[in-house]
C-alpha cells in the first residue's frame, strides 16, 4: 500500500486502482476512508484511480493536531499528494463531503486542477441553502417502495426538527436508488470507516468561508462536473443546478433514479458519463 508524508509529517495512506491518467478522489462521510467507493463502479477501467484515505481513517496515521481535521488544512495533504506523484496538475474527483476538500484545493490551487469531478457535492464550503421541502420532494420519488410510509415519516420528523435516533437509522432507504441486498450491506458497513472525532472537526468554526470560495469559484477556468443523483436527499438536482451555476465552464448531469451512491445504483451510467468528461 503505498504512502506519502504530509507537510505536517502524518504518513497518509491512498489505495490505486487502475492503470493509465491518474485521477485522484476524496471520499465523504465526512472523514471516512475510501473503502466505501470501491473502484467507483469500474471507472478504474479508464483511469487510475488514486483512493485517498484522510489522515485518521483507514490506513493513514492519525495525526499529532487534532485541529488538523478541519477542511481548510486537509487541503495541504492534498497538495502533499499532488508533489508525492510528481505531477504538475491533477485531475480530482470528490464525493459527497469529500467535494467541500475538492473545491477548497481548486480555489486556493487553481493552476493545479486539470478537470474537477463533483459527485453528489455537499454545500458547506459554498454556503448554498438545502431547504427541507427539496429533500421531502427527492424522497418521494421512491413513494411507490414498501418501506416509503414509515421512512418518509421519520424523515418529515427530522425536517421539522423532532428527529429521535431512530429516525435518522429510518431514513437510509432514501440515499439509495434501490434498497436491496447491496445497498443494505453498503450502508452497514459505513460507521466501521468513519472516524468521528475528525468528522467532528472537519466542518468547524473557521473551515469555510463561502463567500471568498464562491469568488474563487468564479474565476476557475478548469472543466467541471457535477453529477446529482434524481432522488437524492442529501443534494436534490435543484442544489446542484444551483451549485453548478458557481462555475464558469460546468457539465450538469441528473443520473435518473440515482440516489447520493450513483455508482451503484447504475454502474454504467455513471462511468459514461465520468470517463466521457474526463476524456
Amino acid at each position: 500500500m503505498p504512502t506519502f508524508s504530509a507537510h505536517d509529517g502524518t504518513e497518509l495512506a491512498y489505495h490505486v486502482f487502475g492503470e493509465g491518467v491518474p485521477l485522484i478522489c476524496l471520499p465523504g462521510g465526512p472523514m471516512q476512508d475510501s473503502a466505501y467507493l470501491g473502484e467507483l463502479g469500474g471507472l478504474s477501467a479508464h483511469r487510475r484511480l488514486i483512493m485517498v484515505d484522510p489522515r485518521g481513517t483507514g490506513r493513514s496515521a492519525m495525526p499529532a493536531d487534532s485541529a488538523s481535521y478541519r477542511c481548510d488544512r486537509l487541503v495541504d495533504d492534498v497538495e502533499a499528494l499532488r508533489e508525492h506523484l510528481g505531477l504538475d496538475r491533477i485531475d480530482l474527483l470528490g464525493h459527497s463531503a469529500g467535494t467541500n476538500l475538492a473545491v477548497l484545493y481548486a480555489a486556493r490551487h487553481p493552476e493545479r486542477v486539470g478537470r474537477l469531478v463533483l459527485i453528489t457535492p455537499s454545500v458547506h464550503a459554498v454556503g448554498i441553502t438545502v431547504t427541507g421541502e427539496s429533500r421531502l420532494k427527492a424522497a418521494r420519488l421512491h413513494e411507490d417502495e414498501p418501506w416509503f410510509p414509515a421512512a418518509y415519516a421519520a424523515f418529515e420528523s427530522i425536517v421539522a426538527g423532532n428527529a429521535s435516533d431512530d429516525d435518522w437509522k429510518a431514513i437510509d432507504p432514501f440515499f439509495y436508488g434501490r434498497w436491496d441486498a447491496a445497498a443494505r450491506a453498503h450502508q452497514a458497513a459505513q460507521d466501521d470507516h468513519r472516524n468521528g472525532e475528525a468528522a467532528a472537526v472537519f466542518a468547524s468554526e473557521g473551515a469555510f468561508d463561502p463567500p471568498a470560495t464562491r469568488a474563487a469559484l468564479g474565476a476557475f477556468g478548469a472543466p467541471v462536473l457535477l453529477l446529482a443523483g434524481e432522488a437524492d436527499p442529501n443534494t436534490p438536482p435543484d442544489v446542484v443546478t444551483e451549485y453548478a451555476g458557481l462555475f464558469p465552464d460546468a457539465e450538469l448531469v441528473v443520473q435518473p433514479g440515482a440516489g447520493h451512491f450513483p455508482w451503484l445504483d447504475d454502474a454504467g451510467r455513471f462511468v459514461a458519463t465520468v470517463a466521457s468528461f474526463l476524456t
